[in-house]
């Protein structure tokens, strides 16, 4: 059995705990408690030395982690959480809710648990994701202050003396502080109290300062009066691009995605994101691939400063293309292909390549739209359906056992008589996945009703021993 295992650190002259693990938090312990303490309430306590230095670099390699895969304006939020401003890049991943719970997930497989929260401010989403017993949070917009008030005052950012002063005045939530006149608490407490409570309701700014990545390609223009106009944006973006293209030639890089961060006078970042297939230094084309991303740029009261990066680069070598006369060129579709991946999100543009299974939701997987062929064929002896559903659906029918297709059936309240029907193709389950696939087999018919329509159904089993399957009928599958 594992210890109860605590960090001890040094705060001022005392020595703290600063971290605990679920067993020393299930003994009494938390951070901030005396080490004295510590050891004195749990026996067989587990202590080491809290090296900060490491655990700040390390948090700073995982903010460079999240800069790279999610959002341009990545930052290091004290000593144990990043803030992300995902304006700008999250429909790249199918929309705020999709990219935390991927960020979630992401984390999860390399072993980190993490929860996280997307609110209107900086200061409201650092306490949502610290408090919250949910792992992904997603705060209505404009959700104001009402989501704040069950949480604790810790939750404001505040040092540990004002926290502890306010609990000894009664004050336990955000909600009890809100209650209380405002003179007096910035009186007693000064302005750390009130500038908190304004930061976290978005009553006042807290502009993110990104992280970069080493030796990441830029170019910058700052702007002696402040622009806003979308035609002067846009005029501006094409000549970064040209500077940033000339760079990229120079180390013989090719941009796989560009940030482009709109720094405005009153110390907002407005983002855009956008991505490549392959490595691309085209002028025009990365300057369209922007441009159509400028709707989403709120210049408020205008951008004094505009720098353009090249997070992610490959590399790409010049190279010149001769072909006979006779040769076929095949048609370029990679500037179709990031247009579109940019509108709707890199994830719901995608080819399907086949899968060595005979089971049929196992013989495809969906690949990125330029992906180099797979080398696996798909099976010609017999047809697929053109729209595989993503589960087989139950029907009801009317039909002889053991080998014959139904007379008709019922699928989604509709009932269909069969005209013809192909079949029986049997396909016998994968023993080597699950135990269960060991006896399992399906018998799939090629159907057509009445009006012309094409299916594709199944009977789960063998029509004769109720341990190949439940001899219950599925439909999988639409031709045409």
């Amino acid at each position: 059995m594992d210890l109860p295992l605590v960090l001890i650190g040094r705060e001022k002259n005392r020595r703290v705990v600063t971290a605990t693990d679920s067993a020393a938090r299930a003994g009494g312990l938390r951070p901030g408690m005396a080490a004295a303490t510590a050891t004195a309430l749990v026996a067989d306590l587990d202590t080491e030395e809290h090296d900060r230095a490491a655990d700040a670099a390390a948090l700073e390699r995982l903010a460079l982690w999240v800069l790279e895969r999610f959002s341009p304006i990545v930052a290091v939020d004290g000593t144990d959480g990043i803030v992300i401003d995902s304006t700008g890049a999250d429909h790249l991943h199918g929309g705020e809710a999709a990219m935390l719970q991927a960020l979630v997930e992401r984390l999860a497989a390399a072993g980190i648990t993490a929860r996280a929260a997307l609110a209107d401010s900086w200061g409201a989403a650092h306490a949502l994701a610290r408090n919250s017993a949910e792992p992904v949070l997603v705060a209505p917009p404009r959700h104001g202050m009402a989501i704040l008030r069950p949480l604790p005052v810790e939750a404001l950012r505040l040092c540990r003396e004002t926290s502890e002063a306010l609990r000894d005045l009664g004050f336990s939530t955000i909600g009890d502080v809100l209650a209380a006149p405002r003179a007096p608490l910035a009186l007693r407490f000064g302005t750390q109290l009130t500038r908190r409570l304004d930061e976290a309701c978005g009553r006042r700014s807290e502009p993110i300062e990104p992280l970069r990545l080493p030796d990441t390609v830029e170019a910058q223009r700052n702007f002696a009066e402040p622009i806003g106009a979308a035609e002067t944006i846009a005029r501006y973006v094409g000549k970064l691009v040209v500077q940033l293209c000339a760079e990229l030639e120079e180390r013989g890089l090719g941009v796989r995605r560009l940030d482009l961060l709109c720094r405005r006078v009153d110390d907002r970042v407005e983002a855009v994101r956008v991505s490549t297939a392959r490595p691309v230094r085209d002028v025009s084309r990365l300057t369209r691939l922007l441009c159509d991303r400028i709707e989403t740029i709120a210049p408020g009261f205008g951008i004094e400063r505009m720098p353009l990066l090249a997070p992610l680069a490959e590399p790409l070598s010049p190279h010149q293309r001769l072909a006979a006369l006779t040769d076929e060129i095949l048609p370029d579709v990679s500037s179709l292909i990031d247009v579109i991946a940019n509108r709707v999100g890199a994830d719901r543009l995608y080819r399907l390549a086949p899968v060595e299974s005979d089971v049929p939701e196992r013989s495809v997987r969906r690949i990125p739209a330029l992906a180099p062929e797979t080398g696996e064929t798909w099976r010609r002896d017999w047809p697929r359906p053109a729209r595989l559903l993503r589960r087989p659906e139950p029907i009801e029918t009317l039909a002889l056992l053991p080998d014959h297709p139904p007379a008709s059936f019922t699928w989604r309240g509709v009932r269909s008589r069969v005209r013809a029907a192909d079949g029986p193709e049997r396909i016998f389950g994968e023993w080597w996945k699950r135990d269960a696939e060991l006896f399992a087999v399906r018998d799939y018919f090629q159907v057509e009703a009445e009006g012309g329509e094409r299916f594709w159904i199944f009977r789960s089993g063998d029509g004769e021993d109720r341990g190949t399957g439940s001899q219950r009928w599925f439909l999988h599958g639409l031709f045409g």
